[in-house]
């Protein structure tokens, strides 16, 4: 792409969807910082496309801080931001360890296990409803709305299917308010409608599911095949956070979106981009732009795995997510020390879809261990 096009490629989002894909650091970094010329609100596109295409669920408007602009985006950025600034990284640290050994004990004993499902996604989910307020039978019906949504199934069942659930959190939390970010949400003197409620709830879960399991089981995966991050005679191994900074860098969990709609026809990098037509950036691209990537990876801010910009990743938001991520490793790591690959890398299956770098499942293998205390 970077030989043929250089920064700005021409690509189709889906089958008879055009757009362009962002590939150069800059160029993303500059249009992501330019609401005005890019806002990030699809209405105007929306209406050229077919209303059932698989992926719509992820690109589709909804009255959330990702998909409008100016005092609107304002409103519902400044909750979210509201809400989560009093997530308690402590507590989450507890959450965490207390979510992860009965899912490890569940298949400890048995010598092999998909760590992706039988793991990582569980944990992840079981965490992240604890932080929101949501109760097991509600996550359990929003888990599998998310996971179809990601995967581009049938549109109109993931919408229905997402906004009972989360509409049916709502009024929990209305009635019956606690120490969580969905309760903080409601009571934000932003005065969100349901309707608001449900699109604000449909982010969280997106952003803090999918991400942040492919963020664990991407970076297990560089763990057990790269001997940098194994013990040997000659030196200590990378850390954890290491490998998680490495991964951010080359190969995020989330490699194209961030996607922007020219209000009308622009120049950039010597190329008109048409009115209303998706710029979606390949934060995968632009990471390991030539221009930009060093090899060094260690504390790197500038890696675009976050996004940036006025819809980057809430700053509340991002250590919470890394905590989970690093913290979910090490538990596994401590608790199965010989944890290994049981495929070779290069078996693995990813997952198809645009936007997300996610596999189908990690198998592992490890001797049987008995149950760890809790």
């Amino acid at each position: 792409m970077r030989r043929d096009y250089g920064p700005l490629v021409p690509i189709e989002m889906w089958p008879g969807v055009p757009a362009t894909l962002v590939t150069k650091y800059r160029t993303a970094v500059r249009i992501l910082n330019d609401p005005e010329h890019f806002p990030a609100d699809p209405r105007i596109w929306q209406k050229t496309v077919p209303a059932d295409i698989p992926i719509m669920p992820m690109i589709e408007w909804r009255p959330n801080a990702l998909r409008t602009s100016g005092e609107t985006h304002a409103r519902y950025r400044g909750a979210l931001n509201a809400a989560l600034a009093e997530v308690d990284l402590n507590t989450l640290r507890g959450m965490v360890e207390n979510s992860a050994v009965p899912v490890i004990n569940s298949f400890c004993k048995d010598g092999t296990a998909d760590v992706l499902n039988q793991y990582a996604l569980p944990l992840v989910f079981s965490v992240l409803c604890q932080v929101l307020g949501c109760p097991q039978d509600i996550g359990e019906q929003v888990a599998a709305a998310n996971a179809a949504m990601f995967d581009g199934v049938d549109t109109e069942t993931v919408n229905a299917n997402m906004g009972k659930a989360l509409l049916e959190l709502t009024a929990l939390k209305r009635s019956h308010p606690a120490d969580d970010v969905t309760t903080r949400l409601v009571q934000h003197n932003a005065g969100l409608t349901d309707e608001e409620m449900v699109h604000q709830l449909v982010l969280l879960f997106a952003a803090g599911v999918e991400p942040t399991v492919n963020l664990i089981t991407n970076t297990l995966v560089l763990m057990l095949s790269d001997a940098r991050f194994t013990s040997n005679d000659s030196s200590l191994p990378l850390s954890t956070r290491s490998a998680l900074d490495e991964m951010l860098a080359i190969d995020p969990p989330m490699a194209n979106y961030c996607i922007t709609y020219p209000r009308q026809p622009i120049l950039i990098e010597n190329v008109w981009l048409p009115a209303n037509q998706p710029v979606m950036v390949s934060m995968a691209a632009c990471n390991n732009d030539p221009e930009m990537n060093t090899g060094e990876f260690s504390g790197n801010g500038w890696n675009l795995a976050w996004s940036t910009g006025p819809h980057a990743c809430p700053a509340h938001a991002r250590p919470y997510a890394y905590l989970l991520a690093q913290d979910a490793i090490d538990q596994l790591l401590d608790a199965l020390p010989e944890l290994r690959l049981a495929v070779p890398k290069h078996s693995l299956v990813w997952r198809p879809g645009p936007f997300h770098r996610a596999l189908t499942a990690l198998p592992v293998m490890f001797p049987p261990s008995p149950p760890l205390s809790i």
